[in-house]
């Protein structure tokens, strides 16, 4: 190994450690359920699993998973455009437009791949991208891999959303990226007033809805939720958080579906999903459309974990949404917490820079439609004495 590269490599790794930015690995000896078996820990509450509605261990997700293996193997063993589609892939596909309302979808390897699939593919040079300063990791990425003008505007501002439409005007086509739901934070985009404005300047819009999939609109996302789903030109969506499996998907015309199909690389040069996969998630939908009792069981969760940690006193920020940050500030005694909440029986990590500003550490929660009320309750009872014990509360 050459030693320059190992030294730059053991110089990086400690100063993280010494900022209090440096996060181990948690491993799960357990299904990813409402109390798990952890880093050797058996009986923990989860309060950190994207696994909204509980889908991930759902008997008949289960189930369909096994059957596919039988019936079509254990992998696609090509590229997509090659010989790696399966109707099976077509299948959900085909589900997943029906689900959400829009005339095709195309199914990624995960959602990071969609956004660097979707968003340099259906923008050039000549164009101009407009995205919120508090959009996820993969559109910055996406955006970067695109040979367009970038603005940044203030988060969901609508003053600075309207000048930065201002002053790309000269811009042969113009796309405005939003989250949907801030994963970070738990708001929600104010996707009516960004309709109103993008048809004011003439401009298109994509929302990244990963964490509103399975969770507002009855499971069809946040632009179904606010009535505004036909006015999206490019809809993001996971299959790998609410609805339990893996992946992500664009969905919207049946012509951006096919110049997707032509020049989006993360699709051209990646492996299709194992049947398995594809099965699963076509289970996880039939589940979302005939089960809204997931749904409703979520958001009573919601409610009442909200509501307590509010009444011990925790600040949870601008969340209107399962995500809930408990806001601390200081990365060290963010860490602290998650180690003492590790210690009474809770998992609910640190988020630190760079996914959050510094000097903006919190610990994230999501409760979720697994969680019993005891969950809920005994992870109260932790977050007040270790709240208590810092000083937090």
């Amino acid at each position: 190994m050459n030693d320059t590269l190992q030294n730059w490599l053991g110089e990086q790794i400690q100063g993280l450690k010494e900022q209090n930015l440096y996060k181990p690995i948690m491993v799960m000896d357990s299904p990813s359920g409402p109390r798990i078996t952890v880093n050797g820990r058996a009986n923990v509450i989860n309060l950190s699993s994207n696994n909204y509605l509980g889908l991930a261990n759902h008997p008949k997700l289960k189930e369909a998973a096994i059957k596919a293996v039988q019936e079509w193997g254990a992998g696609a063993g090509a590229v997509r455009p090659i010989i790696g589609t399966m109707r099976i892939h077509i299948e959900l596909e085909r589900r997943l437009a029906e689900f959400k309302h829009v005339g095709a979808t195309l199914v990624f390897q995960s959602g990071f791949t969609a956004n660097a699939g979707v968003i340099p593919t259906i923008t050039e040079g000549e164009d101009a991208i407009i995205t919120d300063e508090l959009n996820h990791a993969s559109i910055i990425d996406g955006v970067r891999l695109s040979k367009a003008a970038r603005k940044i505007y203030k988060h969901c501002d609508m003053t600075s959303l309207e000048e930065a439409l201002k002053e790309t005007k000269g811009a042969k086509k113009r796309l405005i990226i939003t989250d949907g739901v801030f994963s970070m934070d738990g708001d929600v985009a104010p996707l009516g007033d960004i309709v109103a404005l993008a048809e004011k300047h003439d401009a298109a819009i994509m929302v990244d809805d990963a964490h509103g999939s399975g969770v507002l609109g009855g499971g069809r996302g946040t632009a179904y939720h606010q009535g505004v789903h036909d006015k999206i030109d490019v809809q993001l969506g996971t299959l790998s958080k609410a609805v339990g499996v893996m992946g992500g998907y664009i969905a919207g015309s049946a012509e951006l579906i096919d110049w997707l199909t032509q020049r989006a690389r993360p699709f051209l040069f990646s492996t299709g999903h194992p049947p398995a996969t594809a099965a699963a998630t076509i289970a996880a939908i039939d589940l979302m459309e005939s089960d809204l009792s997931l749904t409703e069981r979520l958001w009573e969760n919601t409610r009442y974990w909200k509501a307590g940690l509010q009444r011990l006193g925790f600040d949870t920020g601008i969340s209107t949404t399962p995500i809930t940050p408990v806001m601390v500030g200081d990365e060290g005694r963010a860490q602290e917490l998650q180690r003492g909440l590790f210690a009474e029986g809770v998992l609910a990590l640190a988020i630190v820079f760079p996914t959050v500003a510094k000097g903006k550490a919190r610990v994230r929660t999501m409760s979720s439609a697994m969680h019993s009320r005891q969950d809920l309750d005994d992870a109260l009872t932790a977050f007040e004495k270790v709240g208590k014990s810092l000083g937090l509360i």
